[in-house]
C-alpha cells in the first residue's frame, strides 16, 4: 500500500493562495467581529489550514469608527500601554481611543487573538483597517466576506 495515500496534506508556504476580503464593521460588536477576522488571518476558514504555516488571507476592515461595544464599555474599558520606563504606563478609555485612533480598537482586539510569535506578527501584517468607507486596495479586487 502507498504510504502517502492516507496522509493529511500539509500546506507549504510557496503553494498558499491568498485572497483579499473586505469587511464592513459598521454596527458590528468588536469582539464578535474580531474573532472572525482573526480566524481568516490565520487561515482557519480553509480546508488546507496548517498551524505552523501562514496560510491566511488579507482582510480589509472599513468603517472601523462605527464599531460598537455592549454595555458601558465605552466609558469603562481601558487600553493600557507601557513604554518600559518608570512612570511609562499610559491608560486611555475606549471612547477617547475611538476619537484619537478609530482603527486602533479593531487592531488591538485582533492582535490579541493571534499567536504571540513571528508567525502571529506575519499574520497581523495582512490586516488593513480604515476608519472611513474608502480604502486604497481596489487593485487587489477584494471580495466581501460573509460571516
Amino acid at each position: 500500500m502507498d504510504t502517502l495515500s492516507y496522509r493529511t496534506a500539509s500546506a507549504k508556504k510557496e503553494e498558499v493562495e491568498r485572497k483579499w476580503y473586505v469587511v464592513d464593521a459598521e454596527g458590528e460588536t468588536v469582539g464578535r467581529l474580531c474573532t472572525k477576522i482573526a480566524s481568516v488571518l490565520r487561515g482557519k476558514h480553509k480546508t488546507s489550514y496548517t498551524p505552523h504555516i501562514d496560510c491566511g488571507d488579507h482582510v480589509i476592515v472599513i468603517n472601523a469608527d462605527k464599531v460598537r461595544f455592549t454595555g458601558s464599555k465605552w466609558d469603562q474599558k481601558e487600553y493600557i500601554t507601557f513604554s518600559g520606563y518608570p512612570g511609562g504606563q499610559k491608560r486611555i478609555l475606549a471612547g477617547k481611543l475611538l476619537d484619537k485612533k478609530p482603527y486602533a480598537i479593531v487592531e488591538n482586539a485582533v492582535r490579541g487573538m493571534l499567536p504571540k510569535t513571528k508567525l502571529g506578527r506575519a499574520m497581523f501584517r495582512k490586516l488593513h483597517v480604515y476608519a472611513g468607507s474608502e480604502h486604497p486596495h481596489e487593485a487587489q479586487k477584494p471580495e466581501p466576506f460573509n460571516f
